[in-house]
């Protein structure tokens, strides 16, 4: 493996001459045909210019020129030069070497299944083949899924975890699974397949997953998570909290229902900001008072809306987390929160009325506002 690079560099600087080398060796060591030096030059040529998918691309065109043409001997020759296996969830350090690899795969394994297969397998042992699989989940979508169903029970964490992050319709920095986006249909049994699995690191990923569905098909994702809660035990119930966490957000009553918050029932509520005038760079304070005439304890999800001023003077709603709060019968609970009104590299800053709202259980139940003035 390459050394670990240093934490002050660019994430681009990555793959750099040092990894050529590196991932020469590698390669080197499992087929002497392969011609280190040659792949040195093509992998670093122009570096400089190139952003980190750049990058990524010339070394997996660098793997290609050098590498037999026979494709199959290739994927067998990159499967057999792997380093050993991850022994944890929390292993991956210089996995990113073997990025090139994967994409080496997705460019030149499509017509050659079951070789790309066992590669990808052996490959997310030791990073991960999520971005390498997606070309098949688009173009060999049957063949995919049945392989990928018939993996989510196997040995490794790894390779489970890969059966539905290598699925994920809006996998980050990865290609849109288009078909999947309109139609999630084929990745639930995967997911039901992966409901019961002991590892946190392979339920996180069915999480994101149903994160990723959830964005386009809400009651879908929401009818999934409800099953999922009541079927899977605390496991199950984190799943859905963590894959329904976007509806939950936005007050979806499903969502909200299906990982135990209900509706309040007999509350009322207040809602108060001070100062009322702050400047970009300064903080406001959230004074929030809840009260019930209810005869029964509530277990109530409290969040809050900020209702940003844009630079076209129309303004847009941010939602917040506040607290999960347990109100006792014929009871209240006062909350306070400070917020920060920094400008961020998500988010610019404009003068003007800002409005707060007071979410509890998906319901707006109180409002308040400030004005935010320019920075001194």
């Amino acid at each position: 493996m390459a050394e670990a690079k240093p934490k002050s560099k660019a994430f681009k600087d990555w793959f750099d001459k040092a990894a050529a080398k590196a991932l020469g060796a590698q390669i080197n060591a499992a087929w002497s045909g392969f011609d280190r030096a040659a792949f040195q030059r093509r992998a670093t040529k122009g570096l400089a210019t190139l952003e980190f998918s750049g990058r990524v691309q010339q070394f997996a065109d660098a793997l290609a020129a050098g590498l037999p043409d026979d494709i199959p001997q290739a994927l067998g020759i990159i499967a057999e030069s792997l380093p050993q296996i991850m022994p944890d969830a929390d292993s991956v350090t210089d996995g990113w070497l073997q990025w090139p690899v994967g994409q080496f795969i997705a460019d030149h394994g499509l017509p050659h299944f079951e070789e790309s297969m066992h590669a990808m397998v052996e490959l997310t042992q030791r990073f991960s083949s999520e971005f390498a699989v997606r070309p098949f989940v688009d173009q060999r979508p049957d063949e995919t899924f049945a392989r990928l169903q018939s993996l989510t029970s196997h040995e490794s964490q790894h390779v489970r975890r890969w059966c539905s992050e290598g699925v994920r319709p809006r996998l980050p920095w990865g290609k849109v699974l288009k078909g999947l986006v309109a139609d999630p249909g084929p990745i639930w049994p995967i997911l039901d397949a992966l409901v019961g699995d002991s590892e946190r690191y392979v339920q996180r990923s069915v999480a994101n997953t149903l994160g990723d569905i959830a964005k386009d098909h809400p009651d879908a994702a929401v009818r999934w998570g409800k099953a999922c809660a009541k079927r899977g035990g605390e496991d199950g119930l984190w799943i859905a909290k963590h894959g329904l966490r976007g509806p939950i957000k936005a007050g979806h009553a499903g969502a909200l229902a299906a990982v135990g918050f209900l509706p309040p029932k007999k509350v009322t509520a207040s809602l108060r900001v001070s100062p009322k005038k702050v400047r970009v760079g300064e903080s406001v304070e959230l004074h929030a008072e809840l009260s019930t005439t209810h005869t029964r304890k509530q277990t109530l999800l409290v969040d809050y809306i900020v209702h940003y001023v844009r630079k076209t003077k129309t303004s847009g709603g941010k939602t917040f987390k506040w607290k999960t709060v347990e109100l006792p019968a014929r009871a209240s609970a006062v909350l306070t929160k400070r917020h920060s009104m920094k400008t961020t590299t998500i988010r610019a800053l404009y003068p003007g009325r800002h409005r707060v709202e007071l979410l509890v259980g998906g319901e707006v139940l109180a409002e308040a506002a400030f004005t935010l003035g320019p920075a001194r």
